[in-house]
């Protein structure tokens, strides 16, 4: 076995502990994010000939970002321990990710309507499915390695840093 530390999960994989936790990780990833592409998918399907894909898609991804990264947050990686809100910065590195899904699967199908332009509905749903999939997969990493990553402790790195106290500080001279 070899001996080198998942230093972005705070995991040893001389105890198979990082192979296993970034498995069961993106399984609950697959689980919570799959749930919420799902059902977001139902809406844009719902929404269709009542908006413009692109708005609807703006609006169905920007609510269906804010309650995966909830989702992620509390059960996915484990952050919140199961209590309390992801807060400002969570949500706000998860949002940079917004922008790439959502550019993302736009193209997609709209892509679809340039190929086919009178595409069924539910081969524009697979579409959308595989580019969310996709984004998704991509997602996961940039949230495990970035936005939720843990120290060697095991614990969220913090990403501020630390406040010094008056008597904490020592000048070399």
């Amino acid at each position: 076995m070899d001996t080198v530390t998942d230093v972005a999960a705070g995991e040893t994989a001389a105890t198979g502990a990082g192979a296993r936790g970034a498995v069961a990780a993106f399984l609950r990833f697959v689980v919570c994010g799959g749930g919420v592409s799902l059902a977001a998918s139902g809406v844009l399907l719902a929404l269709t000939g009542q908006l413009p894909f692109a708005v609807a898609n703006a609006v169905v991804t920007v609510v269906s970002t804010l309650l995966a990264t909830e989702l992620h947050h509390r059960f996915t990686f484990g952050s919140g321990g199961g209590a309390g809100l992801a807060g400002w910065r969570i949500h706000g590195k998860s949002a940079a990710t917004l922008l790439v899904a959502y550019l993302f699967t736009t193209a997609a199908v709209l892509g679809l309507g340039v190929l086919d332009p009178h595409a069924d509905p539910l081969l524009a749903q697979a579409v959308y499915l595989t580019a969310s999939a996709i984004a998704g997969t991509g997602r996961f990493l940039v949230l495990r390695l970035v936005v939720f990553a843990r120290g060697p402790a095991g614990r969220a790195r913090r990403t501020r840093h630390p406040h010094l106290h008056r008597g904490e500080i020592a000048v070399a001279a």
